[in-house]
């Protein structure tokens, strides 16, 4: 018997999202439906190329052969690491032995609960939180906190040279079809749900503790930035009036309680339909 995650079976070449900006695609079904989950990272293809994010292990043959299409890894001198979770940190390791000339964006909590697992070079490191830019070279990116979070180091990334702004995790949603370029055609009632159901159940359950005024100011810190389009691991790109109505729906999560998340009884069905037939 083996654990080793199953290696995607759908892929999506990288997509150009904005000048000299690129999404890394992964796709994955989601468990127990006939649904989809992107697993996205980012490529900011400028005089000084940052990666952001390192992508899972699952797909990890695909993701090097997808970003060094792009840009060659000699010439990478930044990997933006926007939290530690592993479908954003799973190839961190390999990605600092490919690229011997970037410097790690990172942060001391990432360092400190990484430490069990990964020594981290911290010749080759830069400390970067909440608020606080860095050049590099044709622009200057602000890491700047997502609406929503499921780890205390995670920062998103603005870029005001585009108006792109990495966000992370907020905006999570399944997927009925793929490719799904800018949600074209979905449900507004199945894309609002599954906003809901990831923000509450697989992100942010803390949003049910908030108060909604200091929660909305928080919102309003990167909603305000003037974002023309906005990239995240879980969810398509996200343009125009998708931007206003995602945030409008970020914005209603303070202090409701999470939808019923899937339960053993799911589970036991999930199991059931999965068995493999006895000879």
């Amino acid at each position: 018997m083996t654990y080793a995650p199953l290696a995607p079976e759908i892929m999506e070449p990288p997509l150009e999202i904005a000048p000299d900006t690129w999404l890394i695609q992964s796709i994955q079904p989601a468990l127990g439906h006939p649904l989809f989950v992107y697993l996205n990272s980012l490529v900011i293809r400028g005089t000084e190329p940052v990666i952001v994010d390192t992508g899972t292990i699952a797909n990890r043959q695909q993701w090097f052969e997808d970003v060094f299409s792009l840009v060659e890894p000699e010439d990478v001198r930044w990997i933006y690491l926007s939290h530690d979770d592993v479908d954003h940190a799973g190839n961190l390791e390999q990605v600092l032995e490919a690229c011997p000339n970037a410097t790690l964006l990172c942060s001391w909590p990432i360092v400190e609960r990484h430490t069990n697992c990964m020594n981290f070079p911290l010749e080759r490191s830069r400390w970067v939180y909440d608020g606080e830019s860095f050049d590099v070279g044709d622009r200057v990116l602000t890491a700047l906190r997502p609406p929503l979070f499921d780890s205390p180091t995670t920062r998103g990334l603005w870029d005001p040279k585009t108006s792109l702004y990495w966000a992370v995790d907020t905006f999570a949603t399944p997927v009925p079809a793929v490719p799904m370029n800018e949600l074209d055609g979905i449900d507004d009632e199945f894309w609002h749900f599954g906003m809901t159901l990831f923000g509450l159940g697989g992100v942010s359950p803390w949003l049910t503790m908030v108060d909604e005024a200091k929660f909305n100011r928080h919102v309003d810190r990167v909603q305000n930035l003037g974002i023309t389009t906005v990239a995240c691991c879980h969810s398509p790109v996200l343009r125009g009036q998708r931007i206003d109505d995602a945030f409008q729906v970020i914005r209603g999560l303070a202090g409701i309680e999470c939808p019923p998340l899937p339960d053993q009884s799911i589970l036991d069905q999930i199991v059931a339909a999965t068995a493999q037939p006895v000879a």
